[in-house]
């Protein structure tokens, strides 16, 4: 008979435990049903795991639920008093409470790393994106909008939300994913988007009313807003970009600049606008992240509990300081306090696009909006930022200050 029960770690798994043979010690108070495995020469082992509150083991000694424990129960004559028993559960605690830490910081090192290389890799190649202008911004742009909006119509599909409403047929979705796709191409040959806009929501809210069965005005509502934050709201950075062709006559950076990259011509308002915009917002959310995590205590808003105050702010103070300096840089704009005002609209821009769809995230009931980018989640995880603040920056550059910020 077993007299003691020495607590260890050991790697066995549940289907071990089913091909074990199972021995009765004792039919006492002091019960106890351990599986041993074929081998003689081997030692018995129990498994306890709870799911929360606690128990106790036989012989005084207390365990609590939550932990997965592994006993070894060794047949000796001598015995041990509780106490001791109680020390070596305390050490198999420690024990695992140790290695459940270094596995979560481990698992959180190699998450971070994984932000911090796919980071990097995004931010260059947008970088060259924005260099490069026309045809090449417009065609990547339309990429990540076709990519988003699939997402957004999986959002829009899942079981959060289509509990409470009837989604858009998953043709319809579809159809909506490359109209989508299609805006900034029309934005970049027409120069405007507005009646490609009109003529597809048109075309999408007659195809919802002759569908079979029961039309439904939630599905019509899910399928224009999604033409609307998918499609619309990123065609403005194509009118920023690609529209504000002005030069930049203030920017020392074009005077040399390599003409086989595109000389002087190539540093026209809208790039400056673009640059600075993109950066700033960059700048919002870092400054937002750990401004938070130090002195993060009072919470923004029920939508996203992470955020704070304390973070929100120390967002606002980095993209202001990233449109201040850039401005000084570039020399666009050409006043200090128009180069504030432009950060202060970057962050807001940033902030309700970022709380817009962590908004539509809670009600779908899911974490990141896909996994197609290793440690940062889905495109639209990535992007959410910046979807209004496009339209918000070109409406700054076109009415606030004076015509292409001159």
């Amino acid at each position: 008979m077993a007299s003691y029960i020495e607590f260890d770690r050991f790697p066995l798994s549940l289907s071990s435990l089913c091909a074990c043979h199972s021995r009765r010690l004792s039919t006492s108070s002091k019960t106890l049903i351990l599986c041993r495995p074929n081998s003689s020469n081997t030692n018995l082992k129990l498994f306890f795991n709870g799911a929360g509150g606690s128990f106790r083991i036989p012989r005084g000694i207390f365990v609590k639920r939550g932990l997965i424990i592994t006993a070894v129960a060794r047949a000796e004559p001598e015995k041990i008093d509780e106490d001791e028993a109680k020390k070596e559960v305390d050490k198999g605690f420690n024990s695992l409470l140790k290695d459940d830490l270094a596995s979560e910081r481990q698992q959180k090192a190699s998450q971070l790393k994984k932000r911090v290389v796919f980071g990097l890799g995004i931010g260059i190649s947008a970088g060259g994106v924005v260099l490069a202008g026309g045809w090449v911004f417009t065609v990547a742009l339309a990429a990540a909008v076709f990519v988003g909006s699939r997402e957004y119509f999986e959002l829009v599909r899942s079981r959060g939300i289509a509990a409470g409403m009837t989604p858009p047929p998953r043709y319809v979705s579809r159809v909506c994913s490359l109209i989508c796709t299609l805006m900034p191409i029309l934005t970049l040959y027409f120069g405007q988007i507005d009646v490609s806009v009109t003529s597809s929501a048109f075309v999408v809210a007659m195809i919802l009313l002759l569908q079979r069965g029961n039309p439904r005005f939630a599905q019509l509502s899910s399928a224009v807003f999604g033409l609307f934050y998918c499609g619309y709201l990123p065609c403005f950075w194509v009118k920023l970009r690609c529209g504000l062709a002005a030069p930049a006559l203030n920017t020392r950076v074009g005077a040399s600049w390599p003409m086989l990259l595109g000389g002087r011509t190539l540093w026209t308002v809208g790039l400056v606008a673009t640059l600075i915009s993109f950066s700033s917002i960059i700048a919002a959310d870092t400054y937002a992240f750990f401004g938070g995590k130090i002195f993060g205590r009072t919470p923004l808003t029920n939508i996203s509990p992470k955020k704070t105050w304390e973070g929100a702010v120390a967002g606002l103070s980095g993209c202001i300081a990233t449109s201040v300096l850039l401005s000084k840089v570039l020399g666009w704009p050409t006043s200090v306090p128009s180069a504030i005002a432009f950060g202060v609209l970057n962050f807001f821009g940033s902030l309700f696009g970022d709380l817009t769809e962590s908004m539509i995230k809670r009600d779908a009931g899911v974490k990141d909006s896909g996994s197609l980018i290793p440690g940062h989640g889905g495109i639209l995880d990535r992007v959410d930022s910046y979807i209004f603040t496009g339209a918000l920056a070109y409406s700054f550059v076109k009415t606030m200050l004076p015509l292409y910020g001159v």
